[in-house]
C-alpha cells in the first residue's frame, strides 16, 4: 500500500505489482507478516508536523526533507528473513524478528537529535516483503508471542515511551501521571514504569479504566468531566505528589498538569518535569513562562529514542517482560478503512491495531 501525496485516505493506493526489493550490503530482506499502525503514519499523510505552529502541510522533516511519493509507510515491522545481503550470515535466513524502525543519523549510541525512520525516510512494513538494515532486525523467537502480538511491542511506541521516562529521569518508587493512556505510547508507559519501579497514573477517555488498571495503572482518571485537574488527580491519587507527567495530547490540558506538579513544592524532592512526545490536543498552548521558571519546571520533548534505547527494549522483550496489547486486526487491502478507524477509536479500543498482508491471512 503506497502513500502517493499528503491528504486523506484516499492518497493510499493499493498495489499489486509492485517489485519484490532485492537486499543491499548489509541488508536482510524480510517476508513482512505483520505491521503495527501507529499515529505517526496519519500525521505524515495529512502533513501534520508543522514545527512553526501553523497549517502548513509538512511531513517528519528532522532530516531534512526525507519524504518522497510514492511510499510505503509502517514502522513496526515483524516478519521473516528470506533472503540476506552481502556481508549477512546466510543463517539469519528463517529468522523471525522485529525492526528498530529509526534511520539513525550517526553510529552513536546514547544520541539521536536528527530523527528519521522506516516509513517515512524510506519504505517500510506496509507490504508484503521489505529490506531493513541487519542489526536493526532484531531475532526475537518467543514462539507464546503471535506476529500481530509482536507488532504492538514495536519501537516506534515504546522506545517513544522509554525515551519520555529516560530524559524525564524517572526513578523507582516515584509517581508519574500519562495522558492519552489507551494508545499505543501510553500503553507502553504504563507497563515502563512498572519494569522501573515507578507508579503510574493513567488519564483517558470513558469506558478504559478496567483494561488499564491491568497494565499497571495504579489510578485512572476519565478526562470527560474534568474542570479542576490538580483537584481531580490529587483525589484520584489519594494526595501523592505527581513527580512527572508523560503527556502525549497537548493542548489545552498541559499547563493545568503541569500546575498540578507545583502545587505542594515543599513535598517535592525533584523539580516538577514534563515530557511530552505528542499533540493529539492541538500543536499550540499558551504557556506562563512565569509558572515553568519559577517552579523550575523541566520540560522534554521526545521524538525518538537512542540505540541503547532499543537494545534496552528488546532484551526485555525476549525476556517477556512486556505485554502485547492487540486493539485488532486488518487486512493490507483495507488500511484506508484502518485508517478510519483508527482515527475515530471507540470506547473499548486499546493498544495497537495492527496490519496483516493479504497473502499472509490466506
Amino acid at each position: 500500500m503506497v502513500l502517493t501525496g499528503h491528504g486523506g485516505p484516499e492518497r493510499l493506493e493499493w498495489r499489486q505489482d509492485w517489485p519484490v526489493p532485492r537486499p543491499s550490503r548489509g541488508e536482510v530482506l524480510v517476508r513482512i507478516t505483520a505491521c503495527a499502525k501507529n499515529n505517526t503514519d496519519r500525521k505524515v499523510r495529512e502533513g501534520l508536523y508543522s514545527t512553526a505552529g501553523d497549517d502548513i502541510v509538512t511531513s517528519f522533516a528532522m532530516a531534512g526533507n526525507t519524504l518522497s511519493f510514492p511510499r510505503i509507510q509502517g514502522a513496526d515491522v515483524v516478519g521473516h528473513v528470506v533472503a540476506v545481503g552481502e556481508g549477512v550470515a546466510p543463517d539469519r535466513i528463517g529468522e523471525r524478528g522485529l525492526l528498530d524502525f529509526n534511520i539513525y543519523p550517526d553510529a552513536r549510541d546514547d544520541l539521536n537529535l536528527a530523527p528519521d525512520y522506516f516509513g517515512h525516510g524510506a519504505d517500510g512494513g506496509f507490504a508484503e516483503y521489505g529490506c531493513f538494515p541487519s542489526d536493526q532486525f532484531h531475532a526475537i523467537a518467543n514462539p507464546a508471542l503471535s506476529d500481530a502480538e509482536l507488532a504492538t511491542l514495536g519501537m516506534c511506541s515504546w522506545q517513544t515511551g522509554y525515551r519520555m521516562l529516560t530524559s524525564a529521569g524517572v526513578a523507582a518508587g516515584e509517581h508519574v501521571l500519562v495522558t492519552g493512556a489507551s494508545g499505543g505510547v501510553g500503553t507502553a508507559l504504563l507497563q515502563l514504569c512498572r519494569v522501573i519501579g515507578a507508579i503510574p497514573h493513567a488519564i483517558a477517555s470513558p469506558g478504559k479504566a478496567a483494561a488499564l488498571r491491568a497494565l499497571g495503572a495504579q489510578t485512572v482518571i476519565e478526562r470527560g468531566a474534568v474542570t479542576d485537574w490538580p483537584r481531580a488527580v490529587e483525589v484520584a491519587t489519594g494526595g501523592a505528589p505527581i513527580d512527572a507527567v508523560m503527556d502525549l495530547v497537548g493542548g489545552e490540558m498541559t499547563v493545568p498538569l503541569i500546575q498540578t506538579m507545583c502545587r505542594d513544592l515543599r513535598r517535592r524532592a525533584t523539580p516538577p518535569r514534563l515530557s511530552i512526545a505528542g499533540a493529539s490536543a492541538g500543536n499550540v498552548t499558551a504557556l506562563p513562562w512565569t509558572l515553568i521558571y519559577l517552579n523550575q519546571v523541566r520540560i522534554f520533548g521526545v521524538s525518538h529514542g537512542t540505540r541503547a534505547e532499543a537494545r534496552q527494549l528488546i532484551a526485555w522483550i525476549r525476556e517477556n517482560r512486556l505485554r502485547p496489547v492487540l486493539a485488532g486486526t486488518m487486512p493490507l487491502s483495507k488500511l484506508p478503512q484502518a485508517e478510519r478507524l483508527f482515527a475515530e477509536r471507540a470506547r473499548d479500543f486499546v493498544g495497537k491495531l495492527v496490519i496483516i498482508p493479504d497473502s499472509v491471512i490466506g
